[in-house]
C-alpha cells in the first residue's frame, strides 16, 4: 500500500472525523481542514460523488495535500429517496440534527413499520493536489429503516431513528466498533483501504 502519512478530511462535521479516524486508524492520518483554516467547498453538485469530488479537489487544492472527502447521508423510500444529499440540511438550518429528525418523523407520520425501508449511502473520495493520479473513490449503502421514535445517544445525525436492516438495532445504541463492522461509512473505509492497497502493488 502507498505510504499517504497526512491526508486532509474535507469536512467540518466532527462526528465524521470522529468515525473516520477510527476507521482509518494504522492507514491513514485525518487531519481536521479546520486546523488549516480551509475554505469549506460549496456543494453544488446533484449526487453524493459529485459533491464528494468537489469538496476533496477543493481541500487539496487549498493545502497542497492529499485530501479525502466524505458525502453521505440518508435515503427513505417513503419519501422518494429523501432527504438524500440534502440530509444535513433537510429542516433548512444546515448539521441540525434535532431539527431534520423531527422533520423526517413529521412526514413519515402514520407510514407503517413495512413501509418506512430506508438507507444511508456514502462516497468517499480521495484526491491528490497534484492531479497525476486519478482519484480514489469508494462507496459503502447501509440498509434499514426508520424507527418511530428516536432511542440512544451515541452516533450523530439520523443514528437516533436507523434501525439496522438485519438485527433491527437502532444506530444510536451501537458501540462504534458495532457501528463499524455494519455502516455506510465503514464499509467505503474498507472499500477505500483496498483500492489504495491495488494502486501500490500496480505501482510496485
Amino acid at each position: 500500500m502507498p505510504r499517504i502519512p497526512r491526508v486532509v478530511l474535507a469536512s467540518g462535521n466532527p462526528g465524521k472525523l470522529r468515525e473516520l479516524r477510527e476507521l482509518l486508524k494504522g492507514q491513514i492520518r485525518l487531519i481536521d481542514m479546520r486546523e488549516l483554516a480551509l475554505a469549506a467547498a460549496e456543494e453544488t453538485g446533484s449526487s453524493f460523488e459529485e459533491n464528494a469530488r468537489l469538496k476533496a479537489f477543493a481541500a487539496a487544492g487549498q493545502s497542497g495535500l492529499p485530501a479525502l472527502s466524505d458525502d453521505s447521508g440518508l435515503e427513505v423510500d417513503a419519501l422518494g429517496g429523501a432527504p438524500g444529499i440534502h440530509s444535513s440540511r433537510y429542516a433548512g438550518d444546515d448539521g441540525n440534527a434535532r431539527a431534520n429528525i423531527r422533520k423526517l418523523l413529521k412526514d413519515l407520520d402514520g407510514v407503517p413499520a413495512g413501509k418506512r425501508t430506508a438507507r444511508f449511502r456514502c462516497v468517499l473520495v480521495l484526491a491528490m493536489p497534484d492531479n497525476e493520479q486519478a482519484p480514489l473513490i469508494a462507496e459503502g449503502v447501509w440498509e434499514g429503516r426508520i424507527a418511530e421514535r428516536t432511542e440512544g445517544r451515541r452516533g450523530f445525525g439520523y443514528d437516533p431513528v436507523f434501525l439496522d436492516g438485519r438485527t433491527g438495532k437502532c444506530a444510536a445504541l451501537m458501540t462504534a466498533a458495532e457501528k463499524g463492522r455494519k455502516s455506510h461509512r465503514g464499509l467505503a473505509a474498507r472499500a477505500l483501504v483496498r483500492l489504495l492497497g491495488r494502486r501500490g502493488a500496480a505501482a510496485g
